[in-house]
């Protein structure tokens, strides 16, 4: 154990003299501030009574409320060898997300450091809390083609902890990661896990039209006395069809291990589509469709006997009002093949509609 110790303090010392060396040598260097925020009014015609959308929605989770779903200030430095991110946020979103966090990590949005480690490729390490490499929606609504997540994002990394190398290809074709990670979705490890998770992505647009990526999660999120592997990967396509149109489509699939040291495992997947149209310069409206299969209850837990079976759709329309105000209206139906959606009458139903409206504006 104290060869390991030393062995990693004189690698890091190694690094720390590298990168050292090398920013002395660099002239360019940018400091960015910004921030982003998002406020959102959501009406679930069920009308829970306490006012929650169901649990397996994280994001836009209030109803009948107006509320904040995510608001962060920000600060980033880069140079040409050296790259860095620090974000502090606030918002139902984080509520949900990082409710299992420790009070002091419950705000950090993004907190991480990156340095080049070649001077003729575009290869870096990057330590700390990143957006995950899974999927293709993010956190922020101005960055995805629908109002709320899908529930493939939504029951996927939004964000990861770890150290990951990239590269990309110099005419910018190809990205390859690979990732050391605290586990799924976590800044702080669980309470009795010794195991890392690790992943991969690989993403590939061999022109402008369209890309196509890999991603994937191996790990361990329970504590060693029940360790139990999720296997999990997401693959999608981006499409761009016209100037106008375009399409994403997706897939996810996940295993876990029955309980520890089985060969056995629990499956779940769902597929997403996403078609996009923009009627002008400032106004686009989108429309989704989609499938959560997970029988087992593995990755959301229903108390169901026959697990969540789900066919959700969706419309929106956009209004870019200016360059960073963004205004967005969504219709979503889901449809559970049983009873799971309370209701005001404290009945489970099998159909859910939502209405919701969001502002949005980055600066």
């Amino acid at each position: 154990m104290k060869v390991y110790k030393i062995g990693c303090f004189v690698l890091y010392l190694h690094l720390y003299c590298t990168v050292l060396l090398c920013a002395q040598e660099t002239k360019k260097a940018e400091i960015q501030l910004g921030g982003f925020a998002e406020v959102y009014y959501q009406y679930d015609f069920n009308n829970p009574i306490n006012n929650s959308r169901p649990a397996f929605i994280y994001s836009h989770n209030r109803n009948n409320e107006f509320n904040i779903n995510l608001a962060f200030v920000k600060a980033s430095y880069k140079n040409d060898l050296l790259r860095s991110n620090i974000a502090l946020a606030t918002g139902t979103y984080m509520n949900a997300n990082y409710a299992d966090e420790p009070d002091l990590l419950k705000n950090i949005y993004e907190a991480n450091l990156g340095f080049k480690i070649s001077k003729s490729k575009n290869l870096w390490v990057d330590i700390g809390v990143f957006p995950s490499h899974i999927g293709f929606e993010s956190a922020m609504v101005s960055e995805n083609w629908t109002l709320t997540r899908s529930l493939a994002a939504e029951n996927s990394p939004y964000f990861e902890t770890g150290a990951k190398i990239s590269y990309t290809s110099t005419n910018g074709k190809w990205l390859l990661s690979g990732l050391i990670l605290n586990g799924w979705q976590r800044i702080q490890r669980v309470n009795g896990n010794s195991t890392p998770a690790i992943g991969h992505q690989l993403s590939f647009t061999p022109h402008e039209k369209l890309t196509i990526n890999s991603s994937s999660f191996i790990g361990n999120d329970k504590p060693d006395s029940l360790r139990c592997l999720r296997y999990f990967h997401n693959l999608y396509a981006i499409y761009k069809i016209n100037e106008q149109t375009a399409i994403r489509a997706g897939f996810d699939i996940g295993a876990e291990q029955k309980n520890k040291g089985s060969r056995q495992h629990f499956f779940w997947y769902t597929p997403v589509l996403i078609a996009k149209h923009n009627i002008s310069n400032r106004w686009s409206i989108a429309a989704r469709t989609e499938f959560y299969r997970d029988k087992y209850n593995v990755k959301i837990a229903t108390g169901l006997s026959n697990g969540l079976s789900t066919f959700g759709y969706s419309i929106n329309s956009d209004l870019k009002i200016l360059d960073n105000l963004l205004w967005r209206t969504e219709i979503r139906q889901l449809n559970n093949k049983n009873e799971l959606f309370a209701s005001r009458e404290k009945t489970l139903n099998r159909n859910n509609l939502t209405a919701v409206t969001s502002f949005s504006i980055s600066f």
